[in-house]
């Protein structure tokens, strides 16, 4: 088997799952957008997920976007997934489509002068920090409206949704959490779920998934 022909079958059965998940909630698979995470994979297996119908490509780090998102069709939407530098916000916007991992009012404020100066309006979701690691990115939910607020007063951003990284384990409580502060907010998007868990997370409301392993193998 082609490389190219296991990354398909691979997108196959993740879309497989997907659908099952979906139906199981009374949900439209249409309705979750599978983001596939290339990060520390070559552009190939990027380019060959494309060729299997995927859209829609995750990075984690700015530098290793920079190298691949240039390459991608025209079509597909680029994806920051990872937490986003001060001194590399003017870049971030610049080569992204959507930027998921908003935690402050400065790196708005700088990803947004990055947009502006690109002549474009830049889609951004919020992450929220859950279960208290205090050493992980995100917001933490009491000033969740606040940072939202600021996010909406800026003009060259579109706040679309929410995004998170659960503590390992039981992950299901934090993706109903994170359905919730959604709700609260009016927004639509909710960025949860990886390899090993997005079936729990597209039962809780997800609408966009973030896929690496079950997709491009392990790291």
């Amino acid at each position: 088997m082609t490389r190219g022909e296991e990354i398909a079958a691979a997108v196959a059965a993740v879309r497989a799952r997907i659908a099952a998940a979906a139906a199981g909630a009374g949900r439209d698979p249409d309705s979750v957008t599978l983001v596939a995470v290339g990060k520390t994979k070559p552009l190939p297996d990027l380019l060959h997920a494309y060729a299997a119908g995927i859209r829609h490509f995750g990075e984690n780090r700015v530098q290793e976007a920079e190298t691949k998102f240039p390459e991608l069709a025209p079509d597909a939407k680029r994806h920051l997934i990872g937490p986003v530098q001060s001194n590399k916000a003017n870049r971030a916007a610049k080569i992204a489509d959507v930027v998921q991992t908003v935690d402050s009012a400065e790196i708005a404020r700088r990803l947004a002068r990055g947009a502006e100066a690109a002549g474009k309006r830049l889609t951004v979701l919020i992450e929220v920090r859950l279960g208290g690691e205090g050493t992980k990115a995100g917001v933490e939910p009491a000033a969740l409206d606040a940072l939202a607020a600021e996010v909406r007063a800026l003009p060259s951003l579109g706040l679309a949704g929410l995004m998170t990284i659960p503590p390992p384990g039981e992950t299901r409580p934090h993706f109903a959490t994170l359905r919730r502060l959604g709700e609260g907010l009016g927004l639509r998007e909710l960025s949860m779920g990886m390899s090993d868990d997005f079936e729990a997370a597209i039962e809780e409301g997800a609408t966009l998934v973030r896929v690496g392993t079950a997709i491009f193998g392990a790291r």
